[in-house]
C-alpha cells in the first residue's frame, strides 16, 4: 500500500467523538467509578439541581429522596421538589443531552455549571439497566404536568424520548425524577445518608425527607425560614481574563469600540480605566474589537496587569452567614461550644470567593479521633478526595496546639472537634469533572486559614476558660473522695482517735486543696 492510500485509509476512520459517547467509556471521570459512588453522585446531582431551582426562583425547598432497593445491586431512585418545574420543550434537552445547561457562561454562584450532572446519571441509568428516566414536571397549579421517558443518543448526544404525555399530579410545581441504577447502597463517612446531612448543614433553609433502602425515614427541618441571599450575575473581572479568552470576547463583542467594548464587557472597568488600558497598549479607543489582532491582544493583557482595578463586585455570591451556619451546626451537632466566622470578600483569577469556616467542640464529639473535617463548596458536600486539595492542607498546615488540641506534625489535630470549611465562589476551582476537591490556589488557602485561626483563638480561649476548669474540679472531686480515708489513716498513725482530731484534719487538707488549685490559678 503506498503512502498515500495509507493517508487514505486513516481519513475514512476517523470521526467526530461524540461528549456522551466520550463519557459512556470515561464515566468514572464523573464519579461513577463504583457502585457505591454511584448511588450517592445521582442523590447528589438531583438534589443540587433541586436546591439551585428553588434558590432561583425563591421558594423554600421541600425535597423528598426515596431509594428502594429492587435487588442485590439495583436500586430505583425518586427525588421530588417543590421548585418551579421545568418547561416543556426543555424538559428532553436538559436530562438527555450533556454540556446542555444555562449556568456555564453564568458569573454568580450556582451549585452546578458545566450542564453535565444530571444528565450523566441518565446515561449512567441508561448503561447499566437499559432503563429510561422518568420525569415529571409542574409549572403552574393552573396546568397539567408534563411526563417524559428519556434516554441519551450517545452517538449525536441528543435526547431519545421513549414516552410523553400530560398528567394530573398533585403539586403546585415542582419536579419528580425516577430512576433505576445498578449501585450498592451502604451507611458511612461516604454515603448518601452523610451528605444530606451535610447538605442540610449547608442549607439550613431547606427541608429534605430522606428515607433508605431499609427504610428508615429521617427529617431534616429547616432551621432558618428567611430564604439566603441571591446571588447577582457579574461580568467577568480583566484581571481574570486569559488571552485566548480576550480574543474570543473581542470577536462576540456588541460594542463597536475598543473603549466601549472594555466598560461594557468587563466588571470594574469605567470610561478613565479604559483609556489607560488602551493607552498603555498603544491602541486607539475607537479601534473596532473585531480588528484587534492576537499581537495587540496580547498587549491589552499586559497594560491589564499594569493598571490597579478595583476588586470585582461580591453581590455574586451568597454566603451562609456565621449566625446561620452556628445554628444549623447546633441542629445537627451535640457539642458545647461553637464558633464561625466568615471572611470578607477576595479574590483568585478575577473570580471573587468567600471562606466561612465553622468549629464545633466538645460535647459528645470524640475525644480519642482525629476532627471531622467537612468541606462545602457553594454549598455543595465534598465527600471524596478527603486529603486532596486547598482544604485538606489548610487544616494540616494550620498549629493547633495553642488552641488546646492534640496535633502530631502536619497531621489532622485529635480530639472533640468538627471542622467546617465553605467556599462560596462563582467559580470553584475543582481539580477534576468529579468536583472531589478544590485546587491550591495560593489566595484560597491563605482566607482558609486566616478564618480558621480567628475561630482557633476564640476555641483555645474557651478551653482553657472552661475546659481546663472542668478537668480541675474533676480532679477535686476524685481527691475530695479520699480526704476521709486519708484523715482517718493520719489518725490512726498518730495515735490519736479523737473525732474532733480527724474533722480538724479534714478541713486542713481541703484548705491545702483549695490554696494548690488558687496558685494554679494564678499561674495560668
Amino acid at each position: 500500500m503506498t503512502q498515500k492510500s495509507e493517508a487514505h485509509a486513516l481519513a475514512k476512520r476517523q470521526r467526530e467523538i461524540s461528549i456522551s459517547e466520550f463519557f459512556t467509556k470515561n464515566r468514572h471521570l464523573l464519579g461513577f467509578d463504583k457502585p457505591t459512588r454511584a448511588l450517592l453522585m445521582a442523590v447528589k446531582e438531583a438534589v443540587d439541581n433541586s436546591l439551585d431551582a428553588c434558590d432561583e426562583t425563591k421558594n423554600l425547598p421541600e425535597i423528598r429522596v426515596d431509594i428502594k432497593k429492587l435487588s442485590e445491586d439495583r436500586f430505583r431512585l425518586i427525588i421530588e421538589d417543590n421548585g418551579p418545574g421545568i418547561v416543556k420543550s426543555q424538559i428532553p434537552k436538559i436530562f438527555g443531552k450533556l454540556l446542555y445547561g444555562s449556568k456555564f457562561h453564568t458569573l454568580k454562584q450556582n451549585r452546578g455549571q458545566q450542564g453535565i450532572g444530571i444528565s450523566a446519571v441518565v446515561l449512567y441509568s441508561q448503561l447499566t439497566t437499559g432503563k429510561p428516566t422518568k420525569i415529571i414536571s409542574k409549572i403552574s397549579p393552573n396546568k397539567l404536568a408534563h411526563y417524559y421517558e428519556v434516554q441519551i443518543d450517545t452517538q449525536k448526544n441528543e435526547p431519545k424520548i421513549v414516552g410523553e404525555k400530560t398528567i394530573e399530579w398533585q403539586k403546585d410545581s415542582g419536579t419528580k425524577l425516577e430512576i433505576e441504577l445498578e449501585a450498592k447502597y451502604q451507611k458511612g463517612k461516604q454515603s448518601v445518608d452523610e451528605y444530606l446531612k451535610q447538605t442540610a448543614v449547608a442549607n439550613p433553609h431547606a427541608e429534605i425527607i430522606y428515607i433508605n433502602p431499609l427504610k428508615e425515614r429521617e427529617k431534616y427541618e429547616r432551621v432558618v425560614n428567611e430564604f439566603p441571599k441571591k446571588p447577582v450575575e457579574i461580568k467577568p473581572h480583566p484581571y481574570g481574563v486569559e488571552l485566548g479568552n480576550l480574543m474570543w470576547m473581542l470577536e462576540s463583542t456588541k460594542a463597536r469600540t475598543l473603549q466601549s467594548f472594555l466598560t461594557t464587557d468587563f466588571s470594574r472597568v469605567g470610561s478613565g480605566t479604559a483609556k489607560e488600558i488602551c493607552k498603555k497598549a498603544g491602541l486607539s479607543v475607537n479601534k473596532k474589537p473585531r480588528d484587534i489582532t492576537p499581537d495587540e491582544s496580547n498587549k491589552i493583557i499586559k497594560s491589564i496587569k499594569e493598571i490597579k482595578i478595583i476588586s470585582p463586585p461580591t453581590d455574586c455570591l451568597s454566603p451562609i452567614g456565621s449566625e446561620t451556619l452556628e445554628k444549623s451546626m447546633k441542629k445537627e451537632f451535640d457539642a458545647e461550644y461553637y464558633v464561625t466566622n466568615t471572611r470578607k470578600p477576595s479574590v483568585y483569577r478575577g473570580f471573587p470567593f468567600i471562606i466561612e469556616v465553622g468549629l464545633a467542640y466538645g460535647g459528645n464529639l470524640s475525644k480519642e479521633e482525629q476532627a471531622k473535617v467537612i468541606r462545602f463548596a457553594n454549598r455543595v458536600p465534598l465527600l471524596f478526595q478527603q486529603k486532596a486539595g486547598s482544604i485538606y492542607e489548610s487544616v494540616t498546615s494550620t498549629n493547633w496546639k495553642p488552641y488546646g488540641l492534640n496535633q502530631s506534625g502536619n497531621n489532622i489535630p485529635v480530639g472533640p472537634l468538627v471542622i467546617i470549611i465553605h467556599l462560596a465562589s462563582v467559580w470553584p476551582p475543582f481539580t477534576s469533572e468529579a468536583k472531589d476537591a478544590l485546587a491550591h490556589y495560593d489566595e484560597i488557602i491563605k482566607e482558609m486559614k486566616l478564618a480558621i485561626q480567628e475561630c482557633g483563638r476564640k476555641l483555645g480561649i474557651y478551653v482553657r476558660k472552661n475546659i481546663k476548669a472542668k478537668e480541675q474540679k474533676e480532679r477535686v472531686s476524685l481527691f475530695e473522695n479520699y480526704i476521709p480515708e486519708l484523715a482517718r489513716t493520719i489518725s490512726n498513725l498518730a495515735e490519736v482517735n479523737e473525732k474532733t482530731t480527724e474533722n480538724k484534719l479534714k478541713r486542713i487538707l481541703k484548705e491545702n486543696m483549695k490554696n494548690i488549685l488558687e496558685d494554679e490559678k494564678e499561674t495560668r
